[in-house]
């Protein structure tokens, strides 16, 4: 793609791109280095320069890694293959199916019927009509309540904005003001449903580790826990392992619930999961949430030490199996 204005080619630093796709600039060094993508040229600076084109497909690799690919299987595909790629996965969530690279199917909650709204406030968002969209939102979360607001509405519409960016029907600073407009609405209807219920336990503490640093998906997951009247302590994103064990002692912590979007390497997930594991006492227990690529059937099967769940409407049964599971234990929770 050229410059309208100037007829040269455009081209994107590493700080560009990572703002644009999320990717860390380690991550982009790293799938250079390994995967022979992307492909930089360099400037006079000898900095790392992207066109168009490695952008574009950037785009597909993070939303393929974020719906549970592997890194080494996606980001070397050429941006025909990504593109097919994407359009099977986007079928199979369509059909409440389990990820395709999973190979087999997992049971799973049939899917949420699709919110009529959404094309609506996809239209105000590229309007920037932010006084619409919330008015909008706010009537659907008045109307649903604030768990079926999130499944019904807040996640599927995650899912189309995602799309639209990546198709460049969506710009960054509108999907960041999409992202703006939601929290902000989350965060009032979380205050209002705390004041309806007394905070029992487990007591949970919410971060995502180092390098992941998106906090919409954690915050809906917050939203949850304090719908099953759960004490939550936000600490927000990227928190070092040494800081949250920190916080876990501090505070006596029940639970440690991470958020993660796919974006980071499973080894090096898998890794600092197991030092945290080690790093807290036994009773502590672990809760990896979102897309967590390579770990969730490990998880499921017993064989770690923290347990995957893919899904918001996980939330409120591992919340009653944990109860269930204290209150048989010694009586205090229930």
């Amino acid at each position: 793609m050229t410059s309208s204005i100037t007829g040269e080619p455009v081209h994107h630093s590493i700080a560009d791109v990572e703002r644009d796709t999320g990717l860390s600039k380690d991550t982009l060094r790293v799938w250079e280095r390994r995967y022979g993508f992307p492909q930089p040229t360099r400037d006079a600076q000898g900095e790392r320069q992207y066109d168009d084109e490695q952008l574009t497909r950037l785009r597909h690799v993070r939303r393929l890694i974020d719906a549970g690919h592997r890194p080494g299987r996606v980001v070397p595909l050429p941006l025909t293959d990504l593109l097919q790629l994407d359009t099977q996965d986007r079928a199979g969530r369509m059909q409440g199916g389990a990820n395709p690279s999973r190979g087999r199917s997992r049971t799973a909650a049939p899917a949420p019927e699709p919110c009529p709204d959404i094309p609506r406030w996809l239209a105000m968002l590229g309007q920037q009509d932010v006084v619409a969209l919330r008015q909008s939102l706010q009537q659907a979360l008045l109307e649903r309540g604030l768990a079926r607001m999130l499944v019904e509405c807040v996640a599927p519409m995650n899912l189309q904005v995602g799309q639209a960016w990546i198709e460049g029907r969506l710009a960054v600073h509108q999907e960041h003001l999409y992202t703006e407009v939601v929290q902000g609405l989350l965060r009032q209807a979380m205050a209002q449903a705390a004041t309806q219920r007394p905070l029992l336990a487990p007591r949970v503490l919410l971060t995502t580790l180092p390098g992941e640093p998106h906090a919409l998906g954690l915050l809906m997951a917050e939203c949850m826990l304090v719908l099953e009247g759960c004490h939550t302590v936000p600490l927000g994103t990227q928190t070092p392992l040494p800081e949250i064990v920190a916080a876990v002692q501090a505070g006596g912590a029940d639970i440690v619930a991470l958020g993660f979007s796919g974006i980071q390497n499973p080894r090096e997930v898998r890794t600092a999961l197991e030092q945290l594991r080690q790093r807290l006492p036994p009773q502590v227990h672990i809760w990896a949430g979102g897309q967590v690529p390579a770990m969730s059937r490990r998880a499921q099967a017993g064989a770690s030490g923290w347990q995957a769940m893919g899904r918001l409407v996980d939330i409120p049964m591992a919340v009653a199996a944990w109860r269930a599971t204290q209150s048989v234990r010694d009586g205090t929770h229930g």
